[in-house]
């Protein structure tokens, strides 16, 4: 693994002592992990002679370095269904389209489509992000070889026990209990709608015994409220406490109906919850109230949701997305600043995979996952406010160099770890090869 020295770039740290503010400096990079981070000249040379014989320097003139984004959830093998079913209902959207297509999906598919979406998401600066599907070993298979940070949680539903348990196996088998550097499992149970009481504590006994996080969609839609009260007489939240599976190490998904006393419950429980703006806007599900979630108390982090949905991963719209629509919900125009939803993109994305003391900040004794934005673009200057900039005005596209767990997988814009023609050609013919059964 080589080390790293970035130099002479502006920083963007997103520490606490930090703030938002800004800083021209060096980052020196070894042994997968930031070393240090500092404005002195001196410092960036005894690293270099330190290091002479296996030293990579970057120029950062003209560049911004912060940390990666963090996407807390997404179903990233859906980028094979990219544009397939679009302006549909939920659940006319999924019975009728999304599940009879991936019923049709083998096993190469599934890491095909997972690859594709991985390198868009490197591309636009996605250092981790949270997939949720099935066939997970193929999604991890896909995230070991795109150079992506990557939380894989098995999905479980009502009648897929067999296919849960084949699939979790095989996942803590090979990445669990630290097996991997980049690459967690998780367990996810679809949704109260769609799992039992009895496969919502199955899931819950699973992820205690090994010792791994839960997330879960949670109050998407009216009709999930309907249904969800109409056969236990309780919301979804009540419904997932009084089975136990609500703590700090629980990730909700969506939350779009959910009352105060419901944000108490998540607030008291610990739990983390991930916005899905743009999915939530095309599904027409509704506006998450998200402003008072973190009014009180609560972490709050972004995600994409899948490409079927959204219909990109470009987390930089969706920070922009999420701001914005915070604010005409609330009629506030103070509603959800930028720092703060930067910081719900890095940090607090970071918190909710449970990965806060290894990314979401450059700081020495992190995980090198740092992205450099080419920051001279003409849509983003002139510069009263960088931070403000880069969620109102940033865009994927200035993304130019990422590094993930200390090793460079885009450079110049261009991916490095996987063939963006090949992949591309290949992801068509498969959605074509399914498109022709349906």
């Amino acid at each position: 693994m080589e080390n790293i020295l970035i130099r002479d770039t502006l920083i963007l740290p997103m520490t606490e002592q930090a703030g938002g503010r800004c800083f021209r400096g060096h980052i020196g990079i070894a042994d997968g992990e930031i070393a240090f981070v500092s404005e002195d000249d001196g410092v960036a040379d005894e690293f270099v002679a330190t290091h002479t014989a296996n030293c990579r320097t970057i120029d950062g003139r003209g560049r911004l370095a912060m940390p990666g984004l963090v996407n807390t959830h997404s179903h990233i093998p859906m980028t094979l269904l990219r544009g397939y079913a679009d302006d549909l209902p939920l659940m006319t959207w999924l019975a009728d389209h999304v599940w009879p297509f991936e019923a049709r999906m083998t096993r190469d598919d599934i890491r095909v489509g997972a690859q594709l979406g991985m390198a868009e998401m490197l591309l636009g600066g996605t250092t981790t992000a949270l997939d949720m599907y099935w066939m997970d070993e193929a999604v991890g298979e896909a995230a070991d070889c795109a150079g992506i940070r990557a939380v894989v949680a098995s999905s479980i539903l009502d009648g897929k026990r067999a296919d849960f348990d084949a699939d979790f196996a095989m996942l803590a088998e090979r990445y669990g209990g630290g097996r991997h550097r980049r690459i967690i499992p998780m367990v996810a149970p679809h949704a109260v709608y769609t799992c039992s009481p009895e496969t919502l504590e199955y899931a819950r006994d699973v992820a205690a015994a090994h010792g791994v996080g839960i997330t879960v969609h949670v109050s998407e839609t009216l009709d999930e409220q309907q249904f969800v009260r109409e056969r236990y007489g309780c919301t979804p939240v009540e419904m997932l406490s009084r089975l136990g599976l609500l703590s700090e190490r629980t990730l909700a998904v969506h939350c779009v109906y959910v009352s105060d006393d419901d944000i108490e419950i998540m607030r008291k429980a610990g739990v983390s919850v991930s916005h899905n703006p743009q999915s939530n806007m095309k599904l027409a599900s509704g506006i998450a109230p998200f402003a008072r979630m973190a009014a009180a108390g609560l972490n709050v982090a972004i995600g994409t949701d899948g490409p079927a949905s959204n219909n990109d991963l470009d987390m930089w719209e969706e920070m922009r997305a999420a701001s914005f629509l915070q604010k005409v919900a609330t009629l506030d125009p103070c509603a959800f600043p930028a720092h703060d939803v930067l910081r719900m993109a890095t940090v607090g994305g970071a918190h909710a995979l449970g990965l806060g003391d290894r990314i979401g900040q450059l700081r020495a004794g992190m995980a090198a996952d740092v992205i450099l934005l080419d920051i001279e673009k003409p849509h983003l200057y002139p510069c009263a406010d960088m931070v403000a900039n880069l969620v109102y005005c940033g865009k994927a596209s200035d993304v130019d160099t990422v590094i993930v767990d200390g090793r460079v997988v885009v450079e110049g814009r261009r991916l490095l770890t996987l063939d963006i023609s090949d992949l591309c050609r290949e992801a068509q013919q498969r959605f074509q090869t399914i498109r022709n059964l349906m």
